[in-house]
């Protein structure tokens, strides 16, 4: 047995492309499902997914053999593939090339936890730019603003 000890909570923030709002309230919880059901599979522990019409927030806890780019490579594309198999949008459904990733301490999770369970209320306040560029801000993220908007969300 290995004596690696491992405390990783993240937060993934991903957009729909174009930031296009169609996750519609009819079929989001299966998504949200889904996406939770493909974080686990990846080897990750989902805590909580949700999101609004054009983007979803997902906090979890993973192991350091995990990487963040071959989970949310994965987690993207069976997740697209879920949404077009069943014909869920009007036109086929991709997500933005990019993520956000964001870490945590234990002491910070249950904080989390609520603000990502309470998207709905948050951006009657708030767009998902602002959002986005806030976070970024909170993190000391250096960032090409122009980049951001026009690759990662």
């Amino acid at each position: 047995m290995a004596n690696t000890y491992h405390q990783i909570y993240i937060q993934v923030v991903f957009a729909v492309k174009y930031r296009n709002a169609v996750i519609e309230e009819s079929w989001k919880s299966k998504l949200l499902g889904v996406i939770g059901n493909l974080i686990n599979e990846n080897g990750g522990k989902t805590i909580i997914v949700n999101g609004v019409e054009d983007h979803l927030h997902c906090l979890l806890a993973i192991k350091p053999s995990i990487s963040i780019s071959e989970l949310m490579k994965n987690v993207k594309a069976k997740s697209s593939k879920y949404i077009n198999d069943n014909q869920l949008t009007k036109s086929k459904f991709s997500w933005q090339v990019g993520y956000g990733v964001f870490s945590y301490s234990q002491s910070q999770i249950n904080s989390v936890y609520k603000y990502i369970e309470n998207q709905k209320e948050h951006h009657k306040k708030q767009n998902f730019n602002d959002e986005f560029l806030n976070f970024l801000n909170k993190f000391n993220v250096d960032y090409d603003e122009k980049f951001i908007f026009e690759n990662l969300i």
